[in-house]
C-alpha cells in the first residue's frame, strides 16, 4: 500500500494521549511512519535504546491505535535504521551509521527482562541537586571513561532516590561513547539466579565467561548478595577479574557496603576501594524542577503553583513525585479538564492529607516506624530473609500501607523489596489472622498506629507553621 498517509502519525499520538496518557513521551514525536505493506505499518525509530523500549512495551498499545485511526486490521512493528539499510531504503549518510550495534546486539547484553533500558533514564533527564552531586559526577565520569575514573563504582540510598535512573543513564551514554563496549546490566537476584541455573546444571564455565569478559558489569540492588555464601564467594572472584584487567564495575545498593547485613568483609573492602556516593532525599528545590523534568517528559502542562504544591506536599522519594503526577494526569482526563491547583488537592491531598487535617503517613513514614520500633536494618527490611525477626515486621509494614495509602498490592510490593502482588495478599491476610489470636501483636500494630497518627500530625502542624 505504500507509504501512510503524512497524518496518520498524528492520530495515532492523539489516540495513545487520551486511551494511554501516562505511557506517552515528547520523544514519540521522532517516530517515522515508513509504510504500510502485507498488512503491518512499519514505524521506524531511529534511537536505539527507544526502539527497543517500543519493541517490548508498546507494541500492543500502538497496533490497538493505528487500528482504530486507519479502521484497518493492522499490526504495528518497529523498526530501526540497520533494517532499512539492508533494504536500501535509506541513503549513504545513514549507511555510514549502520555499523553502531542496537541496544541488545553484541555491544550490549542484558538477559533479565526486568532490566530493560528506559528511555526515561538518561543523563538529560537526571535532575541534579546538592543531595545527588557527587554520585551523578561520578556516574558521568565513569560513563564516559570506563575503568579510568572510578572504580569500582558504588552508589547508595534510599527506595525511589533514582539509583537505577543513574546506572541506566551510564548504560545508555557509554554505548552510545563507545559502541563496541561490550555492557552487561542485570539485577543482583537475576544474577543468583543464574548461578544457581548454572552450578544445577553443570554450565559453570560458561557462567564465568559470560561474567568476566565483558568491559563494564552493573548490577542493581547488590545488598540482596548478603546471606547468600556460595554466590558471595563467586561474586568475589568475577570481582577480582574484572577488576584486574581494568573493566569497570557500577554497583548500586540501599545501604553503603559496611551497613549490608552478613556481606563478607574482603566484599565490603573491594567495594569501599573505589567511589561510593550516597544519593539523599531531594530538597523542596530539587523536587520542583523533578516536577517539572517529568511532566515535560510527558508533554504535560503543569502550572508552576501545581508544581510548588505537590513538592511541598511530598518529600519522600522521586518515585512518590512521579506517583503523584501519574494521579493527577488521570484524574485530569477523566475530568476532561486542566491541571490546576484545585485538581492537584483533590489528587494529591486525598493521598497526602489534606490542609484541614492531619495528613496521611506516606511509604516512607511507614517504614521509618517500622525499623525503628522493631530495631531492624532498612536493608534487612527490604531485603529477601525471611527470618522472623524480620519476615513479620516487613509484613506488618504492608498491612499498615494497604490500610493507611492508596496504594495497589503491586505498588506496595515495590517498596517492600520488589516483591509480588501475591506476597503482600499473603502478608494482608497473615497480619490480619494474628491479630485475633496474638494480643501482643495486636497491641504492636495499635501502637505503630498512634505514632504514624502523632507523626502525621506533627508533619501538618510543620507544614502550617
Amino acid at each position: 500500500m505504500g507509504r501512510p498517509d503524512p497524518h496518520v502519525k498524528q492520530a495515532i499520538l492523539a489516540q495513545l494521549r487520551q486511551n494511554y496518557p501516562n505511557m506517552c513521551r515528547h520523544w514519540f514525536e521522532d517516530i517515522e511512519p515508513i509504510d504500510i505493506n502485507g498488512g503491518t505499518l512499519r514505524l521506524l525509530v531511529r534511537e536505539p535504546v527507544q526502539l527497543r523500549y517500543l519493541q517490548r512495551c508498546c507494541v500492543d498499545q500502538f497496533t490497538e491505535a493505528a487500528q482504530a485511526v486507519t479502521g484497518l486490521l493492522l499490526a504495528v512493528r518497529f523498526i530501526g535504521e540497520a533494517e532499512l539499510t539492508e533494504e536500501g531504503r535509506i541513503g549513504d549518510d545513514a549507511e555510514a551509521t549502520a555499523g553502531a550495534p542496537l541496544a541488545g546486539g553484541d555491544g550490549f547484553i542484558t538477559p533479565d527482562d526486568d532490566m530493560l533500558l528506559s528511555p526515561d533514564y538518561s543523563f538529560d533527564t537526571y535532575v541534579v541537586g546538592p543531595g545527588n552531586e557527587l554520585a551523578h559526577a561520578g556516574a558521568k565520569a565513569v560513563a564516559t571513561k570506563p575503568g579510568k575514573a572510578y572504580n569500582p563504582f558504588f552508589v547508595h540510598g534510599g527506595v525511589g532516590m533514582g539509583k537505577t535512573h543513574l546506572l541506566q543513564a551510564i548504560c545508555q551514554t557509554a554505548m552510545r561513547t563507545n559502541p563496541s563496549l561490550r555492557i552487561y546490566y542485570i539485577s543482583c537476584n537475576a544474577f543468583m539466579n543464574q548461578f544457581m541455573d548454572a552450578v544445577q546444571a553443570g554450565q559453570m564455565a560458561e557462567f564465568r565467561h559470560r561474567y568476566r569478559h565483558v568491559d563494564m558489569l552493573l548490577i542493581d540492588d547488590i545488598h540482596d548478595l548478603a546471606t547468600r555464601d556460595r554466590t558471595q564467594e563467586e561474586f568475589f572472584h568475577t570481582f577480582n577479574s574484572l577488576y584486574q584487567t581494568g573493566r569497570q564495575i557500577v554497583l548500586s545498593s540501599d545501604a553503603p557496603p559496611v551497613e549490608i547485613p552478613h556481606l563478607e568483609e574482603r566484599l565490603t573492602s573491594r567495594f569501599n576501594c573505589g567511589l561510593v556516593a550516597r544519593i539523599e532525599k531531594p530538597s523542596y528545590e530539587t523536587r520542583v524542577t523533578i516536577l517539572r523534568s517529568k511532566a515535560k517528559l510527558r508533554t504535560l502542562e503543569m502550572p508552576e503553583d501545581v508544581l510548588s504544591y505537590i513538592a511541598a506536599k511530598i518529600d519522600t522519594n522521586i518515585r512518590e513525585l512521579e506517583g503523584a503526577i501519574n494521579r493527577l494526569q488521570g484524574l485530569a482526563m477523566v475530568n476532561g479538564s486542566k491541571i490546576t491547583l484545585d485538581l492537584a488537592k483533590q489528587a494529591i491531598g486525598e493521598q497526602f492529607g489534606g490542609s484541614d487535617g492531619p495528613q496521611s503517613p506516606t511509604v516512607q513514614m511507614i517504614i521509618d516506624t517500622i525499623t525503628n520500633y522493631y530495631d531492624v536494618k532498612l536493608t534487612d527490611l527490604l531485603s529477601k530473609r525471611r527470618h522472623k525477626s524480620i519476615a513479620l515486621p516487613r509484613q506488618i509494614g504492608m498491612w499498615l500501607t494497604r490500610k493507611h495509602t492508596r496504594y495497589s498490592l503491586e505498588e506496595i510490593g515495590g517498596y517492600f523489596g520488589g516483591r509480588d502482588h501475591t506476597t503482600v495478599m499473603h502478608a494482608i491476610r497473615t497480619i490480619d489472622s494474628k491479630r485475633q489470636s496474638l494480643p501482643k501483636l495486636d497491641q504492636d500494630v495499635s501502637r505503630l498506629e498512634d505514632r504514624l497518627r502523632q507523626r502525621s500530625g506533627e508533619e501538618t502542624t510543620a507544614e502550617s507553621a
